[in-house]
């Protein structure tokens, strides 16, 4: 079951990337790109009290005259509205109530959804009194904070959790592999699905869902059951102008989280685009499996014998370091290769939920490691007696037990994980290495 959502929403200039980082405790500065530049969306994941939600900033907006900033603003608000659970309305203390501030705030008293306004840059107790201003925009009480020290968050955060609605139960038979079908639009996401589960509809079952919750078809064919989580190509469209990069990702959210195995759809025709590379990243801070089909490959001309084989190159190269995953070329139209896709995707999954025995990781790593030690640092040498597979969790995750676990570095620990690939597969899913103290 995915965590709910949260969307940042306000004009530019409010802090809102700022709040973000201190909500999400990252210190990377989020990127404001200038106008005409791609815009790049910011994911987190937030805990407060022991509850973890996902959050997501909606700034970057290109600008170029105030027509089209309004616009989309709009745009932006509205598939927030329509996609989250939680909206954080962020507004400046320092300037007072815009007249964009009153445009956003309109859209947002016509939704059904929680609103909390933050009352940004209130970085001493005199600003305090400003945010009264923001009771006219009729959404309660504003919440005063400041991003950039951090004071008034934890009563924001508390508030959210007031606010946040309860999330149905999952009823879906747990053992059953997730697959989420993921992309960009117009990759071929809704043919594929459609696909997949083909005329006899005597197979599928919905299970649960409303329009911003996943939903779960079933899939039980050719000997194989498991379950579609729904995506923006299967739910009806929002009613809305849509922002198609940002609504892609939002929605790729709630179908990632939701999800064991992820099917990432490239289109041939255009490639690995940014937009893709943003719904990985996604993929991989959730710790989900990956498999990429790249589809419409039909319509690429000129093909040889290497053509497939140098395409998946440059995919891997834009992806590295993660590179052991499924790479498949299908024509989503003329059923080439789609059941390779179903095979792909449970292979992954039986390798996310493998279990290694000690007994058989003790005897081939002790051997390597002796023979390739951890390099010396400040003259200490380290010593690694004992490695395990740790039990019940999402991801294959390891535990080399060494003496000096401080001075193992990370390009010791991506040879450990090489090496781990090597002798066991692994194809398509993370793996986490740690190292501890003997």
């Amino acid at each position: 079951m995915a965590s709910n959502l949260v969307a940042i929403v306000g004009r530019p200039n409010v802090g809102k990337s700022t709040l973000f980082n201190r909500l999400t405790q990252t210190r990377s500065a989020i990127v404001n790109d200038t106008a005409g530049t791609t815009r790049d969306r910011q994911y987190g994941k937030v805990t407060w009290c022991g509850k973890e939600f996902s959050i997501v900033d909606t700034g970057g907006w290109v600008v170029n005259s105030d027509d089209i900033f309004e616009e989309e603003i709009r745009k932006q608000v509205t598939i927030a509205v329509e996609e989250c659970d939680v909206i954080l309305f962020v507004v400046d203390t320092m300037n007072g109530l815009t007249d964009l501030d009153s445009e956003v705030a309109h859209l947002l008293r016509q939704s059904k959804k929680p609103v909390v306004v933050v009352s940004n840059k209130v970085d001493n107790n005199d600003w305090q009194y400003a945010a009264a201003e923001f009771y006219k925009l009729g959404l309660g009480e504003p919440y005063c904070v400041s991003a950039i020290n951090g004071s008034g968050t934890g009563d924001l955060l508390d508030r959210v959790l007031e606010v946040m609605p309860a999330k149905p139960e999952d009823n879906t038979t747990d053992s059953l592999p997730k697959v989420a079908v993921v992309g960009r639009p117009n990759a071929g996401k809704s043919s594929i699905i459609n696909a997949f589960i083909g005329e006899d509809r005597t197979v599928v079952t919905d299970i649960a869902g409303t329009t911003r919750d996943s939903i779960y078809t079933r899939y039980d064919k050719f000997g194989y059951d498991f379950y579609l989580v729904d995506t923006a190509g299967i739910r009806k469209k929002a009613k809305v102008t849509e922002d198609l990069e940002y609504f892609s990702v939002i929605r790729s959210i709630r179908s990632i989280e939701d999800s064991d195995v992820c099917i990432l759809m490239l289109d041939a025709t255009r490639g690995l685009e940014a937009q893709d590379l943003n719904i990985v990243q996604l993929i991989q801070k959730n710790n989900k499996g990956l498999v990429v089909v790249v589809n419409k490959w039909d319509l690429i001309e000129n093909k040889d014998a290497n053509s497939s084989a140098k395409f998946e190159q440059r995919i891997k190269e834009r992806l590295a370091p993660f590179t052991d995953f499924p790479v498949i070329f299908t024509s989503v139209v003329n059923k080439q290769r789609i059941f390779k896709v179903i095979e792909a995707a449970i292979d992954v999954y039986k390798n996310r939920t493998q279990r290694i025995s000690t007994s058989k990781l003790n005897e081939f790593f002790l051997p390597l490691i002796e023979n390739y030690p951890p390099p010396a640092l400040k003259g200490k040498y380290i010593k690694i007696k004992y490695v395990m597979q740790l039990p019940s969790t999402s991801v294959p995750s390891f535990v080399f037990y060494a003496n000096l676990p401080q001075y193992v570095k990370d390009p010791y620990k991506r040879f450990l994980e090489n090496k781990l690939r090597e002798q066991w597969r692994f194809t398509g899913t993370p793996i986490n290495i740690y190292v501890r103290q003997k």
